[in-house]
């Protein structure tokens, strides 16, 4: 398949986040207080959920998982993978950025914070967990919002699909070995068989059943809609089932957060600095490297994001729905959206700063106008 057909999924898929991506954040605050409220006053029903495992795997989570993944794995096409030559500084820095720089330095801020200058403040006995979580978190590179953050900074679509077809392969190989290998530094337990067995479940199974539905698609289209009509039509399904998974976390947290409140907060500010700092340095290496603006900027977002609905699986597989580390990691889907649009702003800000280092490719012939509306903050 060419490359040129994909940016009308794309485009689809991102060109408008629609009033649930909008306003993510406002519905996980609203799925706080549901979960919370119903966890309280009628806890039954969540233990019950809790019971429904297999293999130590949730049977209703993983549905609701497989619906928040698929659906969002649906838009990623791996043919894009040959043209990774196209951007190779771009991909260069995310690689390392999101490989090399991200999970390490997010296990020493978790160090840093959790471990000592919050501690007082956190109940002990969860510690470990929040550790883990954040560390879940930082390995798992961002797949389906990126599409939103890079036409929000107006980034070059096939760079971005390229790089997100090639973090999802990497992720099959190197997330459970990198966050096996840090959980163990940071003298965390690590269940090799459960996390094995979560990106088999989380990972490899809907990369299989997306790519297989894909092709279908494609197969039967005419005019190039039917591909850009399921994505449309699966976000609100996916969005709902991260909805829904949440209000079973906080269902089964709401004691804790109660007794608390400032759990959040705390676990909110490693997060914070780990997505800033990880977004500036990817964009001030883009900008060494002579990377493009249209390059750097989608570089710089896919470097900061997190893939959270892995993340949360993953947490919940390894930890439970009780964890600390499954709270962790849904701090992350709290912030993603505000935090992600703050990057957006300075990464469209600083275009005339970045592009007056020598070398570097005007906008324009980077990014021809018509590839994406007009945006700048």
């Amino acid at each position: 398949m060419s490359m040129e057909r994909e940016p009308t999924a794309e485009r689809a898929s991102s060109s408008d986040m629609g009033i649930f991506g909008r306003y993510l954040t406002v519905w996980v605050f609203l799925c706080i207080i549901a979960g919370i409220s119903l966890g309280h006053f009628i806890p039954m029903p969540f233990q019950l959920i809790g019971r429904m495992e297999v293999a130590e795997v949730n049977l209703p989570v993983a549905l609701l998982i497989w619906l928040m993944i698929i659906p969002m794995l649906l838009k990623i096409d791996f043919h894009a993978l040959s043209h990774v030559k196209d951007h190779w500084r771009g991909i260069g820095v995310t690689l390392f950025v999101n490989w090399a720089v991200k999970p390490f330095s997010m296990a020493l801020l978790g160090w840093f914070f959790i471990r000592n200058v919050f501690a007082p403040w956190l109940p002990a006995e969860q510690i470990d967990s929040y550790v883990a979580g954040l560390i879940i978190l930082a390995a798992a590179p961002c797949t389906a919002m990126v599409f939103v953050w890079s036409h929000l900074c107006e980034g070059e679509p096939h760079f971005t699909l390229t790089q997100v077809a090639l973090n999802d392969v990497i992720m099959i190989f190197a997330f459970a070995p990198v966050v096996g290998l840090l959980l163990g530094l940071s003298a965390i337990a690590v269940p090799w068989d459960t996390l094995f067995l979560s990106v088999v479940i989380y990972i490899v199974i809907p990369v299989v059943v997306s790519q297989l539905w894909r092709r279908a698609l494609l197969a039967k289209e005419k005019g190039g809609s039917e591909l850009a009509q399921m994505i449309r039509a699966l976000h609100p399904i996916s969005l709902i089932a991260l909805l829904v998974t949440l209000v079973l976390l906080f269902g089964f947290q709401g004691d804790q957060i109660i007794t608390q409140p400032l759990v959040i907060l705390l676990l909110a500010i490693p997060i914070l600095i780990q997505v800033f700092f990880n977004s500036g340095l990817a964009y001030l290496l883009n900008r060494r490297v002579r990377s493009p603006h249209c390059v750097a900027g989608p570089s710089a977002l896919i470097g900061a994001s997190n893939f959270f609905e892995l993340a949360v699986a993953t947490a919940i597989v390894l930890f439970g729905f009780e964890s600390g580390a499954a709270l962790a990691t849904v701090v992350g889907v709290l912030i993603e959206v505000p935090v992600m649009l703050a990057a957006v702003k300075v990464i469209n800000i600083t275009r005339d700063w970045y592009e007056q280092a020598p070398g570097i490719m005007p906008h324009e012939e980077c990014c021809p106008t018509g590839m994406h509306a007009h945006v700048r903050h």
